[in-house]
């Protein structure tokens, strides 16, 4: 039977602590162990994590005397897994029934793929919400080559972490988590599994991603969210030529399509009056590649700018109208 070792990275999340664990002894399937990693958390963490421990042998618990912050948290997680295969689930997120099960059975079956994913829902404020996945994945469970799973990403993170299971050889042999890509390490960590094998894409709600206002990702801003998905795509981009061939074409087509996102994003900006930061971001889109002042998305902004934030926002309505089939 396989196996599979769980980490539950927590800081201040000992609310969600149970059920996160919950979710996962419930699971059916592969042998499993939990470890809980507190980081020095000043809630009730590590009450919760105790008695969880004692109720059950297959969970343990460490506990940092100081805060060492979350990648390094991450990656003392992959350094104790042993498993065939592991997760690295967020405290504040958890499981759905028979995820674990669907995920190894995949993996079982086709030895090459090096990680799967699957769908989630978002839980905001009690009201639960399917996260879309790319309509390029179309629909049913099936395995993507690394080469397809990047180019369906493009420049966005298709993944959301906690519907994750990675096989824990590769885990090791790909490296831990980067200490400056703060906000966009899991993309980058996706990437690098993808260079080295297939990847599975489970069609079911695999987990459930809790959001509110503790999140990480919520303290980044717009022009920090596309410095980081740059920053990533370069660690990805440099580390990976030996097991990824046509690199240079690579690295040309997904800065291209990171500067085609920073400017929709710069003219979403421009339509929501924030004038400065859409020239901000029109800057940055510059920067990742200069083509994208050739673009039909920079020539729509630039006459956006030409009739003004005024102008603009008086002719929009007929133009969305014309644009409504």
């Amino acid at each position: 039977m396989s196996s599979v070792d769980a980490i539950i990275p927590c800081y201040q999340y000992g609310h969600f602590l149970k059920d996160c664990v919950d979710s996962l002894l419930k699971q059916c399937g592969p042998e499993l162990r939990v470890l809980i990693i507190d980081d020095a958390s000043t809630d009730n963490t590590a009450q919760v994590a105790q008695e969880l421990v004692r109720s059950d042998p297959r969970v343990e618990f460490h506990r940092h005397s100081a805060n060492k912050g979350h990648i390094a948290t991450f990656n003392e997680g992959i350094a104790w897994a042993a498993a065939d295969y592991m997760i690295l689930l967020s405290a504040d997120d958890y499981l759905m029934p028979g995820a674990i099960e669907r995920a190894t059975r995949l993996m079982d079956e086709n030895p090459s793929v090096s990680l799967t994913f699957g769908g989630a829902v978002a839980l905001y404020q009690g009201r639960e919400e399917i996260v879309a996945s790319p309509p390029e994945l179309g629909t049913g469970t099936k395995i993507l080559s690394g080469r397809d799973f990047i180019k369906i990403g493009g420049a966005r993170n298709i993944v959301v972490a906690p519907s994750v299971i990675v096989r824990t050889s590769l885990q090791k042999k790909v490296g831990g988590y980067l200490p400056d890509l703060t906000h966009s390490g899991d993309m980058e960590m996706w990437l690098r599994f993808a260079a080295h094998g297939p990847v599975g894409f489970i069609d079911a709600i695999q987990a459930v991603y809790r959001r509110h206002s503790a999140n990480m990702s919520g303290g980044y801003s717009a022009e920090q969210d596309f410095l980081q998905r740059k920053l990533a795509f370069e660690h990805f981009l440099d580390s990976c030529p030996p097991v990824l061939p046509d690199v240079n074409d690579l690295r040309s087509w997904l800065m291209g399509h990171l500067a085609l996102d920073a400017i929709s994003c710069a003219s979403r900006a421009f339509n929501d009056g924030d004038v400065e930061l859409s020239e901000r971001l029109s800057s940055i889109a510059s920067k990742l590649d200069p083509k994208v002042t050739r673009s039909r998305r920079w020539w729509l902004l630039a006459c956006k700018r030409q009739l003004g934030s005024r102008g603009w926002q008086l002719l929009r309505p007929a133009i969305e109208r014309l644009r409504t089939p």
